[in-house]
């Protein structure tokens, strides 16, 4: 019986119970979210699955090494003793990178160092040769994770972060990482049978996330991947994985998916990323001012990330826009259900709803909250004592 490989996947956080029931889908064993992702088994061609379907997850690391330390020099024996030429040799570059929570070491850079001689040392006694060291494009990520006692080595079936799908034409500023928006869109509930819209959608994130579940697209299935580089590649079996998800494809002509920006240059930057997976026509998009926006639709679910202020004149000109921003969604979308995804924790004072739900999450190292509003026509407003209702 073949041993079963051991994987952590990385997702924003907040999402990693979503991440869990996600790999659970992908006949993933072993599951089990933890801060900062999940853990999972499974035979090794499971990361392909991973890297391929997930829609949340940002990198599925493969568990190579592990054990307690005291010393750096502990992990670097630990290191130097796994069979790096199994996986790769010496014409492969490499990247080394570490992180730790309460780890007791004084310079968590000297264990990236030591990690990488290790790699090194070992290649060299194998093969004949050290491989090169690349930061910026490497053939193989080598990732180390501390706690206070114990590390852990992985090597990244990724390569380049997830939320990198490949259709991203052009973005806008601080765009949202597509598998937050992907993750937000599994804790609306959302189905394509159900209308969705994004009233400030600028370069169109939620919208084209929502497409390529509506057109059931794998969300890797134009990009490359890490585990290609590595001796335990099996071109056959990815070939036939990535062929039968190319058939699921259903690219619809229309969908029940709607956008709005107030500016023009940003819907065309929606536009460009639509059309890089052949949805551009899919989605409507109308370019209007939120404030002024019709419902597209019948009832259905709001999703969006409206601008957050950083400079004082910023923060004043959304301390109006909020109570605006609730009135129109009290008037015009009566029945709609509104994600509203925002760093600016006064949101959730100024819009003047009450929200049924807020979840803490992370856009990168931005602290979000996504609030939860069921719009009811003439309801939901905080009524401040003293005041009339």
């Amino acid at each position: 019986m073949i041993k079963p490989q051991r994987f952590f996947a990385t997702c924003p956080r907040g999402l990693e119970q979503a991440l869990a029931d996600e790999l659970s889908g992908l006949d993933a064993r072993d599951v089990k979210p933890v801060d900062g992702g999940a853990r999972f088994a499974g035979e090794f061609s499971l990361c392909y699955a991973a890297n391929l379907e997930s829609r949340i997850a940002s990198r599925v690391l493969w568990q190579v090494g592990a054990g307690a330390y005291r010393t750096e020099n502990d992990i670097y024996e630990a290191a130097r003793a796994l069979p790096w030429r199994e996986w790769f040799g010496p014409e492969r570059t490499i990247r080394v990178g570490t992180s730790a929570i309460r780890s007791p070491l004084k310079s968590i850079d000297f264990v990236t160092l030591r990690v990488k001689d290790a790699v090194c040392d070992s290649l060299r006694a194998a093969a004949g040769r050290r491989p090169d060291v690349d930061t910026h494009a490497p053939d193989v990520r080598i990732q180390t994770f501390l706690t206070a006692t114990d590390f852990t080595i992985y090597i990244d079936t990724s390569g380049e972060p997830l939320f990198k799908r490949g259709y991203r034409a052009a973005a806008g500023v601080a765009p949202l990482r597509e598998n937050l928006a992907a993750g937000i869109l599994r804790l609306s509930g959302w189905r394509p049978d159900t209308a969705l819209f994004d009233p400030m959608c600028g370069s169109g994130t939620f919208l084209t996330e929502a497409a390529l579940i509506a057109g059931n697209i794998a969300p890797g299935s134009r990009r490359d991947f890490g585990f290609e580089k590595l001796v335990q590649f099996e071109r056959k079996a990815w070939d036939g994985l990535l062929a039968r998800a190319k058939e699921k494809e259903k690219i619809p002509l229309k969908t029940n998916i709607y956008g709005s920006d107030r500016y023009g240059d940003a819907l065309k930057l929606a536009r460009a990323n639509l059309a890089v997976i052949g949805l551009e026509d899919a989605v409507t998009l109308k370019q209007a001012n939120v404030l002024e926006m019709p419902a597209p639709a019948p009832p259905g679910i709001i999703v969006t990330n409206p601008p957050y202020g950083v400079r004082l004149d910023e923060q004043q000109a959304l301390a109006a826009f909020y109570p605006k921003l609730g009135d129109t969604l009290k008037k015009n979308y009566a029945g709609w259900t509104a994600y509203i995804l925002s760093a600016d924790m006064a949101l959730a004072k100024l819009i003047g709803l009450k929200a049924s739900r807020r979840t803490p999450l992370f856009n990168g190292a931005l602290d979000c909250r996504l609030f939860e509003y069921r719009v009811v026509a003439g309801g939901m407003r905080r009524v401040k004592p003293g005041q009339p209702t």
